[in-house]
């Protein structure tokens, strides 16, 4: 899990006006409470010949990594196993949160314990089961690149934070 995280600071984006002061920029707290409440969450991934795929999935935010699962034999499923490069962003332009990181698949059996509980908190009936699905991919979104902002003062809340990996 990423657990370093850079002090937040505006994204380079010539032309769009943001300020370069510190004021406004949005909390981490912000994005946390934006990816809890996501229903969806857009995920953007690409087949080695660069093929672009994009695509809305259920997911649960913990701990700062997105967790979903897929069909192995979707396409989304296919691109991600041969290039884990991944972006993903929330259903809002108003309220905007985009990741860049890799998907990994999420082989921890505790961590799939705590998905599972998550996912069917959140979206019951369903109810994922890792044991019994072996045609199911679960995967773990680990951000690298952060950024957000409010299009009612996008110019004042662009933010961006980089995160590193332990």
């Amino acid at each position: 899990m990423p657990d370093k995280m850079h002090e937040p600071d505006r994204p380079y984006m010539p032309d769009y006006g943001i300020t370069a002061s510190k004021k406004g920029l949005l909390s981490w707290e912000w994005v946390d409470e934006q990816m809890a409440k996501s229903r969806n969450y857009w995920i953007c991934s690409a087949s080695l010949a660069g093929k672009p795929h994009a695509t809305p999935v259920w997911g649960v935010w913990l701990d700062r990594v997105l967790y979903f699962s897929c069909a192995r034999s979707s396409r989304k499923a296919r691109n991600l196993t041969a290039n884990p490069e991944i972006t993903v962003h929330l259903e809002s332009g108003d309220d905007a949160v985009m990741l860049e990181g890799r998907a990994s698949e999420l082989t921890d059996k505790a961590l799939r314990a705590r998905m599972v509980e998550a996912y069917s908190a959140k979206y019951p009936p369903f109810k994922p089961n890792p044991e019994a699905e072996p045609t199911n991919l679960y995967l773990a979104v680990k951000p690298r690149l952060v950024f957000a902002w409010r299009e009612q003062d996008f110019t004042n809340s662009a933010t961006r934070w980089r995160l590193e990996e332990s």
